[in-house]
């Protein structure tokens, strides 16, 4: 197979993953917080919960920055949400060889009362330095940027990620509290995953009540 056809190729191959759902392009997530002096006893249950049991939880330190895109051109565009765009890269020197992610997260399906757990599209792809750059080109607006800090535990396909983030000015913590999501990406139809989500997260009650958010209820306007 000559170089030239190997994109068309590596294209056809995406297509019949999707269309035969082997791509996790579902996140499957649920959300709470728990306050400083509380995070300690969270993490000690954690650690005995989660697969990484004889070592410490992997930790991180990343700056994010969330871009969002309007088509201007079109009037009926004012009036709906914006694409919205996540840069993430790692903070730590370590890490400086690793790719930067860029994450698309589609607005989460709320209608089914009964589904234990958020559910939204999501996409990620590594990508270069220079795609801050990119998405400014291409008319993107920085819509806010933060870092954060936290701990990084997996249960099976789970993952359970203790963090707390910061203005990226000054390192000042936005709150005096850690935010603790469970997630999980899978394919779509794999709705029997949430079950699970459900009770690991009654685990960790009444620690940190995981649940989902509708984050458009809490938006600015």
């Amino acid at each position: 197979m000559t170089s030239e056809n190997q994109p068309i190729a590596a294209m056809d191959s995406l297509l019949q993953a999707s269309k035969v759902n082997i791509i996790p392009n579902q996140e499957y997530l649920l959300q709470g917080s728990i306050l400083d002096v509380q995070v300690q006893r969270l993490l000690h249950r954690l650690k005995g919960l989660c697969d990484n049991v004889e070592t410490a939880p992997e930790q991180f330190h990343d700056y994010e920055a969330c871009f969002s895109l309007r088509n201007i051109a079109d009037e009926q565009a004012i009036h709906t949400a914006p694409l919205l765009l996540r840069v993430r890269r790692s903070n730590d020197p370590a890490d400086s060889h690793m790719p930067w992610q860029l994450r698309y997260v589609g607005n989460p399906e709320l209608g089914d009362t009964k589904r234990p757990t958020l559910v939204r599209s999501c996409f990620d792809i590594s990508c270069s330095p220079s795609i801050m750059e990119f998405l400014t080109e291409m008319g993107c607006r920085l819509e806010f940027e933060y870092t954060v800090r936290g701990y990084l535990f997996r249960k099976g396909r789970m993952k359970i990620t203790v963090s707390k983030i910061f203005r990226p000015m000054n390192q000042e913590p936005l709150s005096g509290s850690y935010l603790v999501e469970l997630s999980l990406l899978a394919p779509v139809g794999a709705d029997a995953v949430a079950e699970d989500m459900r009770v690991f997260a009654e685990k960790l009650k009444p620690l940190v009540i995981l649940e989902k958010i509708d984050h458009r209820r809490i938006a600015p306007n």
